[in-house]
């Protein structure tokens, strides 16, 4: 996994191509990048984001930013309930309680 600027990135060998295929992960907007070598396809990708960044700010608009940390869960009452008596239970707030249990997952 590639890492730049708090941005992931995948790359693939793309065998029919003969070089590196890759794209930015956890956004709404498609970055994509290629290269040779590792060393290319990871330059690449730091230059992919730089120019997609310039780009935003050259048109005057937020970039699209990998996951916020927030999650919007839609559950029944019942259930809303049910986790909310356990996590007061164990004296944690509804979202370390729910936080705590993902991350043991």
């Amino acid at each position: 996994m590639l890492k730049y600027k708090g941005y992931s990135g995948k790359a693939e060998f793309d065998d029919f191509a003969g070089l590196f295929c890759g794209e930015v992960i956890g956004t709404r907007d498609v970055v994509t990048f290629q290269g040779n070598s590792v060393d290319e396809i990871k330059k690449a990708f730091e230059d992919s984001i730089d120019d997609y960044l310039d780009f935003c700010n050259q048109r005057g608009e937020k970039p699209d930013k990998p996951f916020s940390g927030k999650l919007i869960l839609r559950i029944s009452p019942s259930l809303h309930s049910k986790i909310y008596v356990k996590a007061s239970k164990t004296g944690k707030s509804l979202n370390k309680w729910i936080a705590d249990l993902l991350n043991s997952a």
